[in-house]
Order: structure tokens, then sequence, then C-alpha cells
């Protein structure tokens, strides 16, 4: 997510579930990307249009196309 240009904001590990949760912010599109044990194949994501209301994203498919659709509608 770095090379694409989103920066992490913040990362948090919990060591009891090992699950492993990180902020990534790009303008105004946020998402939170929850792994458990490391395995980002299995990652969970949810993400925050510019007015803060959630979106359903499942994959990084949905995740890619939440972020063009966020993107498009700040012109």
């Amino acid at each position: 997510m770095d090379a694409i240009g989103f920066r992490l904001n913040a990362s948090q590990t919990n060591f009891k579930n090992k699950e492993t949760t990180n902020h990534y912010f790009f303008e105004t599109f946020n998402f939170f990307e929850k792994a458990k044990e490391g395995d980002i194949s299995k990652a969970k994501f949810l993400c925050f249009d510019m007015y803060g209301e959630s979106m359903s994203v499942r994959s990084l498919l949905d995740l890619q196309t939440a972020f063009f659709e966020n993107i498009s509608q700040l012109k």
C-alpha cells in the first residue's frame, strides 16, 4: 500500500488473537486492513468515503474500485 501512495496512519497488533490492524489513508479515502497472523491473502477491509460513511469491501479489487470512485468524486 505504501508503494501506491497510501500512508500508514497507525498500526495495532493484538498479540492474544495474533491480529494486526493497519489504518491507511490517501487524501479523503481511509481504510482499515485487518490480517490474522500476517496472512494478507485473507485480510479484511473496512473503508470510509469522504463523508465518513462505510463502504462494503470484500477483496482488493473492491478496495481498488472504491478508491477510484472516491478519487473521481473529488473533482
